[in-house]
């Protein structure tokens, strides 16, 4: 294919683009649905926050050995078995609503799995996708990506909350079928892609792959400190998160107003979304990194003085904006300087450190809710993003440019 025709043209881009909508926003229903059936079931947000760390504690075992196996493996094969892992473990779920035997540990297990599987799907498709597209189009097929999330975040936490409350059972339902439409258009995808021997031969064993990809990073100081700053910045969101749906509910929004007011991410994230290409041309990585965190630090304490569930999705929304254009930028510069036989091990690394820390801010969250009220777990949160933008603003490697090796073809900014 031409690199400058349009993505949409690209047969196995707008496969991906199409299943992962759909699995996406199944997803973001379930993610809603999860702590409120939680929730309805034991009256308790400890309980809640202990759900989410089931569903993210995976992020902290198995994403370094996925990017050292994806490296060796079919990854589009890879990415059909986890959508299908996925579709057993929602399955489960909703059979046990069938049979009236919904049990917390059940809950927690499925959580687990479908957490798991999502660790070796996020490795595989993050390094299946340059091999999708051309190098000259990659920040605009990330910039698609973030759309397509976004998107999915807009219409499934609303979708999610609402179809909890006409039943329990169908947001978990819906969960389930949307694998089933992710596994079809994976199969349509026709590139069965295995990463380019290295240069040389550097590292034998499990871990010997796993330390090699672990060493580039480290040497890098401009994406290691970006990761950094994205694990802290998933962290305070996590447990931000758990905490709206607890004050949404104080302030009289019932499950179909919490995922409306959940689903305002989705819009923000959308404006945001649509200019991300842009960015690029106009703002370094590092200027994009400082102002993102001064948004975030500047509109979080607004939730805490919040008096209605109408002003805490307008907060939401503006705290979302920035998150994709973060993304396209910041991420994006990574894949320009990752070689490609590291790229899975490298964003496996990535991706620990980064979403790693998703477990711990479900935790937190759940935890300053059972010490203090909603609103001081708010400001207490606040401090931690502000404490993120100091960091972000004056660690000499935000300074530091990318390295001079990377992928072939694509200079570094």
């Amino acid at each position: 294919m031409r690199g400058n025709a349009s993505l949409w043209r690209n047969r196995n881009f707008v496969l991906l683009w199409v299943g992962q909508t759909f699995s996406e926003v199944g997803t973001r229903m379930t993610s809603v649905a999860f702590p409120l059936l939680v929730l309805a079931l034991t009256g308790s947000p400890a309980r809640a926050g202990l759900s989410g760390f089931a569903g993210t504690l995976p992020y902290v075992l198995f994403y370094l050995p996925a990017g050292a196996l994806v490296d060796r493996w079919d990854r589009r094969r890879v990415m059909l078995c986890c959508e299908l892992g996925q579709f057993a473990a929602l399955g489960s779920l909703a059979a046990a609503f069938a049979l009236d035997a919904v049990t917390f540990p059940h809950i927690l297990l499925t959580a687990f799995v479908s957490g798991s599987c999502f660790v070796f799907f996020s490795v595989s498709q993050r390094a299946l996708l340059p091999a999708l597209v051309p190098s000259e189009r990659l920040t605009e097929a990330l910039a698609r990506q973030e759309t397509k999330s976004r998107s999915a975040a807009l219409t499934g936490s609303p979708l999610g909350g609402l179809l909890f409350g006409l039943g329990h059972a169908l947001p978990f339902v819906a969960d389930a079928a949307s694998y089933l439409v992710s596994v079809a258009t994976i199969l349509g995808i026709r590139t069965r892609h295995r990463p380019a021997p290295p240069p040389r031969e550097t590292a034998t064993g499990l871990y010997g792959e796993i330390r090699e990809g672990m060493r580039w990073l480290w040497h890098e100081p401009f994406v290691r400190m970006s990761v950094a700053l994205t694990s802290a910045v998933n962290l305070m969101f996590q447990a931000l998160i758990l905490t709206l749906i607890v004050l949404a509910g104080r302030l009289g929004a019932g499950s179909a107003g919490t995922g409306l007011i959940l689903g305002c991410f989705g819009v923000g994230g959308l404006a945001g979304a649509l200019v991300a290409p842009r960015v690029p041309d106009l703002l370094s990585s590092r200027a994009v990194a400082i102002g993102a965190t001064w948004v975030w630090a500047a509109t979080a304490p607004l939730l805490a003085v919040a008096t209605n569930p109408y002003e805490l999705a307008a907060v939401i929304a503006c705290m979302a904006v920035v998150g994709p254009v973060w993304n396209v930028v910041v991420v994006g510069h990574q894949y320009k300087v990752v070689p490609d036989h590291l790229l899975g091990r490298v964003k496996s690394v990535a991706l620990l450190t980064s979403w790693g820390s998703m477990p711990l801010g479900q935790l937190l969250g759940g935890y300053l809710l059972s010490l203090t009220a909603p609103r001081q777990t708010v400001l207490l949160l606040s401090l931690l993003s502000l404490a993120i933008a100091l960091t972000t603003t004056l660690n000499r490697s935000m300074r530091m440019r990318g390295p001079t090796v990377g992928r072939p073809g694509l200079q570094p900014q």
